[in-house]
């Protein structure tokens, strides 16, 4: 499975953004599909897997799939200096919460995300 993040860009405070994670490759719609990001200080964070968000993001950002295009998208809402970061996604057969990798088997490339305040 190939993975490849898009969608980010430069954005004020507040705004919105909608990321996409468009994957080539069998079985893509079976698996489990999870955004992380990288911040600044190059720390690998989880945002979002299906049903399950990052506290930092939950309420703002969501989490969808178009199976017949084999994408999936992180719709982020009010936006912050914060969620700066390259964000990318990954696939795995399951999720698990546990660091560092989450039960993830595929990382994609990502794309930068920046917020100004």
């Amino acid at each position: 499975v190939q993975l490849q993040a898009s969608g980010g860009g430069l954005v004020q405070a507040g705004a919105s953004l909608r990321l996409a994670c468009a994957a080539s490759g069998p079985r893509f719609n079976a698996y489990a599909i999870t955004w992380f990001r990288h911040t600044p200080t190059n720390e690998r964070e989880f945002v979002a897997t299906y049903g399950y968000y990052a506290d930092s993001v939950k309420g703002r950002f969501t989490i969808s799939r178009d199976i017949a295009k084999n994408t999936v998208y992180l719709q982020m809402d009010r936006l912050k200096p914060d969620d700066t970061a390259v964000y990318f996604c990954a696939a795995g057969d399951h999720f698990i919460n546990k660091p560092p990798d989450y039960g993830m088997d595929f990382w994609g490339k990502g794309t930068l995300v920046t917020v100004s305040s």
